[in-house]
């Protein structure tokens, strides 16, 4: 089992990894949930720029066990307001583009 915390995100902010990754037939990485939390500890303006910080957090992590977005399972996220629902959503697909198991939009 590999403890997953990139240099280049904030630090946990207690005694967790990050992500873990298990090696073997059907490598699998877990990531804990992501704040909008610069390595500084400043976080963006706005639902947009923070939704795309957690996603990048989550593509380092991920990175560090040699996966990437193509390789997510599962996304789940909390989004505190309706209001800020579209500007995630942009995050999540600008995330995702060119995943293998997400189709473009047809609607």
């Amino acid at each position: 089992m590999q403890s997953l915390n990139p240099s280049q995100i904030a630090a946990p902010f207690g005694r967790y990894s990050h992500g873990v990754a298990i090696d073997g037939p059907g490598r699998l990485a877990t990531t804990s949930g992501q704040l909008a939390l610069r390595a500084d500890g400043t976080v963006p303006e706005g639902a947009l720029e923070q939704a795309r910080l957690c996603f990048a957090n989550c593509a380092a992590i991920l990175a560090e066990a040699g996966l990437g977005a193509s390789d997510a399972l599962r996304i789940n996220a909390f989004v505190t307001d309706r209001a800020h629902f579209a500007d995630y959503m942009k995050a999540r697909d600008e995330w995702l583009a060119g995943s293998r198991y997400c189709p473009p939009r047809r609607w």
